[in-house]
């Protein structure tokens, strides 16, 4: 990897070979080995949550081990020494990190749950030792302050400016009492995240609406029976129908349920995910980060964590989005009034009194749209199967930039539903691999989301 290369920290890029043959570790654990994998993916099918704990901490040891080199280099700063050195360091931190973040997002386990617990707190401290150490960021300063002396292009230019700027915005300007402040607030930040994400997910998990009577399906697509029907079975109810909070049951069931009362429950449990005094209870939670990020700012000298964060966002400052969401408010309510009225209409049509309510909206909202426009999202389903979705998609980047993608069942994977693509380019060459896992289930954080395992980078 050289200078140029523009790697997230949580984003992997070369693997590291482990050399130590008298520790164990280095022999048994494949994420700390060479991957002898179709373009050197990671072992899914050898990696066990066993591997993680102390492949964190061998990575911890040789990041530090880097960063130690590169603080004590007794040769003036360079931008070489210093930038590119500090670039290139932790590909090992990063790969592992990579690796198990992404799974537990979309295949998690009580296990993995733990470790990414007692890990938050562990990693944040490992950040701010490299970030708040001062004498490194003094070699980092002498050479942000001496760009002149070096010949940079525009790619150099950016790193430094980037690397300094993530020094200072990490606090490295603070002074030693308000720097132990910010470790504080960072662990604590850390392991609030962690714990929130957990509980959403426990939450989503917990909830089944139990559907024993054929008659509260009025109004459900057959499609959207057999699901629930098939989800009943594998939750060992069978001859039941089971919907859950998952995007593809709650939202059709909501489109299309006839029973109202069934369809207040469902949404209910949806808004109400984490608000509920129980375990998994967020409030206190939310509370706590929103508290600890203000902290934070005021730390760094920001009014406020929004601005703190938009600072290096397209909008600059808290105000400018302020004032596109202003612009935009006086329409949308508009809009969203002409649409309640079209539906209170709808429920007065049909002889009822009450007014209408969140649950209300998808349901009528249909009958709207196939009464006016004659359409029928049933219809019109079979042409969006997820293997036509799939072949369209890949055939509108083929036609657009000359990419192909080649299914491979030759690779490794974290999980049996995901399906791995070799994308080429116009002439044939490789580019990457795809990923692709398409379905909800309850190892996997809810939602539409993508990530990487690997980057693109420049290695000359």
């Amino acid at each position: 990897m050289n200078k140029k290369s523009f790697i997230p920290f949580m984003v992997m890029a070369a693997m590291f070979v482990g050399c130590n043959t008298e520790n164990k570790i280095q022999t048994d654990n494949p994420l700390l080995l060479e991957y002898e994998t179709p373009f050197n993916v990671p072992p899914f099918d050898k990696i066990k949550d066993e591997h993680f704990k102390p492949a964190f901490e061998e990575a911890l040891k040789r990041h530090n081990l880097e960063i130690d080199s590169i603080t004590n280099n007794k040769e003036e700063p360079t931008f070489e020494n210093t930038i590119v050195a500090l670039e290139n360091a932790g590909s090992l931190l990063n790969n592992v990190s990579t690796i198990f973040y992404n799974l537990n997002s979309a295949n998690t386990n009580d296990s993995l749950q733990a470790i990414a617990q007692e890990m938050a707190p562990k990693l944040s401290a490992h950040s701010d030792e490299i970030n708040l150490n001062a004498k490194l960021f003094q070699r980092v300063k002498f050479v942000y302050n001496n760009q002149n002396k070096f010949a940079l292009d525009a790619e150099d230019k950016k790193l430094l400016e980037e690397t300094y700027k993530g020094f200072v915005r990490s606090g490295a300007n603070l002074s030693d009492a308000d720097k132990e402040k910010l470790k504080k607030i960072n662990a604590e930040i850390s392991v609030l995240t962690t714990k929130f994400g957990q509980n959403l997910l426990a939450e989503t998990n917990a909830y089944e609406l139990v559907i024993d009577k054929e008659e509260d399906l009025a109004g459900l697509p057959e499609a959207v029976k057999a699901a629930a029907a098939e989800t009943a079975k594998a939750k060992g109810k069978e001859g039941k129908w089971v919907f859950t909070l998952s995007n593809p049951s709650v939202m059709p069931f909501l489109q299309y349920a006839d029973n109202r009362e069934l369809r207040k429950q469902i949404w209910n449990a949806y808004q109400k995910r984490g608000n509920n005094g129980n375990d998994n209870d967020n409030k206190d939670v939310l509370l706590k980060i929103a508290n600890l990020r203000l902290e934070k700012a005021k730390l760094l000298g920001y009014e406020s964590h929004a601005a703190y964060v938009l600072e290096e966002a397209m909008a600059g400052n808290p105000n400018n989005v302020y004032n596109l969401l202003n612009k935009l408010w006086t329409p949308a309510i508009n809009k969203a009034k002409a649409e309640a009225a079209d539906i209170q209409k709808e429920i007065e049509a049909a002889k009822d009194t009450f007014k209408v309510a969140p649950y209300d909206w998808r349901y009528y909202a249909e009958k709207i749209r196939v009464k006016r426009y004659a359409l029928n999202e049933e219809e019109i389903k079979p042409y969006f199967s997820l293997a036509s979705v799939r072949e369209g998609a890949f055939e509108t980047a083929t036609k657009l930039y000359g990419i192909t993608f080649v299914a491979l069942n030759n690779v490794p994977t974290y999980h049996e539903e995901v399906e791995v693509y070799e994308v080429k380019d116009k002439d044939g060459s490789h580019l990457g691999l795809l990923y692709a896992d398409f379905f909800p289930r309850e190892s996997k954080r809810g939602g539409a989301w993508m990530t990487s395992y690997r980057s693109q980078y420049m290695k000359e």
